[in-house]
């Protein structure tokens, strides 16, 4: 059944962009993209459809520019090496100029037919909705791997989402900044968009992989860590880090200065201990090391003010103006 989602009040900009990074997919290549301009022509919008080549190197290239032969809504970015999924889904956000966004993987594991009822909810009032795997399409380990990963990112980063690894998600084009992207980062997409308004989450089909080979494992464990700890410091101090340091310095100057004075008590009790005894040294060791950690602050924030005054970015976002325009209400963002 065909889901019209047009706009005729916005009939002159493209309705909506469809993303989707592709690593050695070759295989695939041909009917994801028969599948999604089959979907995305039931929707009943205008479209774009941006495939992005990761430095493929498995004959995707070659796929990718016969499955865009002769259809001008499917366009290609080319990558000269592999950057990363991250990075690909920044680019083609980047190259994006729907009001909407789409993204989809590119194993065919994700199901086109799940976009119309992902953008009929964003219509709804969210910034996002993002898709939840919940009957997932894979191995037992990799399930298991993946629910333990969802659980602790969701409860570092205070996440309402179940399924943050689902590259299957909705946007309004205001709901992300893609230079925001770097990383890992396509996995936490969910929460930066939080950040600019509400969030919702659907249950979308999941389908086995039929061909290629799957690009993820255990071996990026430490550099998801490495982002979920990052991307919690953006949130929680995005223009003060300095806070933050002086926190961790805090403790370590605290902890320091309780192990000193039971330096002094132990060398009161037992007067024969030499100075420099078990407790002096870690006391020292941790003050110090407070001093370095607050001074490292200091730093970032001076890299973070500098940031602000040379590209003249406003730390903060403004929902609406009134009486700037003739008085009239101005809706949307203003920076």
């Amino acid at each position: 059944m065909s889901t019209n989602l047009s706009n005729p009040a916005s009939s002159d900009a493209l309705s909506l962009s469809i993303v989707v990074p592709v690593f050695n997919e070759a295989q695939n290549v041909q009917p994801l993209v028969d599948d999604i301009v089959r979907e995305a022509d039931e929707l009943g919008c205008t479209y774009e459809l941006i495939l992005v080549n990761d430095g493929s190197t498995d004959g995707s290239e070659a796929a990718l520019d016969q499955a865009a032969e002769g259809r001008p809504q499917v366009k290609v970015i080319h990558f000269a090496a592999n950057r990363g999924q991250t990075i690909a889904i920044r680019a083609g956000l980047e190259a994006a100029s729907g009001r909407r966004w789409v993204t989809l993987d590119g194993d065919r594991q994700n199901d086109p037919s799940d976009m119309g009822p992902l953008l009929k909810r964003l219509e709804e009032g969210f910034v996002c909705v993002s898709g939840w795997r919940k009957d997932r399409q894979d191995n037992g380990l990799r399930k298991f791997v993946s629910r333990v990963a969802n659980g602790l990112i969701r409860k570092m980063a205070q996440s309402p989402v179940h399924d943050l690894g689902c590259t299957l998600k909705a946007y309004r084009s205001d709901a992300l900044e893609p230079g925001e992207l770097f990383g890992e980062m396509h996995r936490f997409l969910a929460i930066l968009a939080a950040a600019r308004g509400p969030v919702a989450e659907m249950v979308v089909k999941h389908h086995p992989r039929t061909a290629g080979i799957s690009k993820y494992g255990l071996n990026r464990t430490a550099r998801v860590i490495a982002d979920v700890l990052l991307l919690r410091i953006l949130l929680r101090y995005p223009t003060r880090p300095s806070h933050l340091f002086a926190r961790i310095a805090q403790w370590l100057v605290l902890a320091g200065g309780a192990m000193f004075v039971l330096g002094l008590i132990d060398a009161w009790v037992y007067p024969f201990t030499h100075w420099l005894g078990s407790w002096f040294v870690p006391a020292v060791l941790l003050a110090v090391g407070g001093v370095v950690v607050l001074s490292g602050g200091l730093v970032a924030e001076l890299v973070v003010r500098n940031r602000y005054l040379t590209t003249g970015e406003r730390p903060y976002r403004v929902a609406r103006r009134v009486n700037f325009d003739g008085g009239h209400v101005t809706p949307g963002r203003h920076n």
